[in-house]
């Protein structure tokens, strides 16, 4: 297993580290594992799976009601 940094994060899904918060707050980011009093990192095969998510959800056709 593997732990990204919060700038490894940034780099990878190209997304502000506030924008991340709001989403992992809205339960749309998987959330962070807190490492010490100050440092928290994101396991790596769950930001990959929810980058995944997207690539898949951009071939559906677009619904609009």
């Amino acid at each position: 297993m593997r732990i990204l940094s919060k700038r490894q994060v940034k780099e990878l899904v190209l997304y502000s580290p506030q924008h991340i918060a709001r989403l992992e707050k809205a339960g749309q980011f998987p959330k962070r594992v807190q490492l010490g009093p100050s440092r928290v990192g994101w396991v790596e095969d769950e930001v990959l799976d929810w980058l995944q998510k997207r690539l898949e959800a951009r071939d559906e056709p677009v619904r609009h009601s």
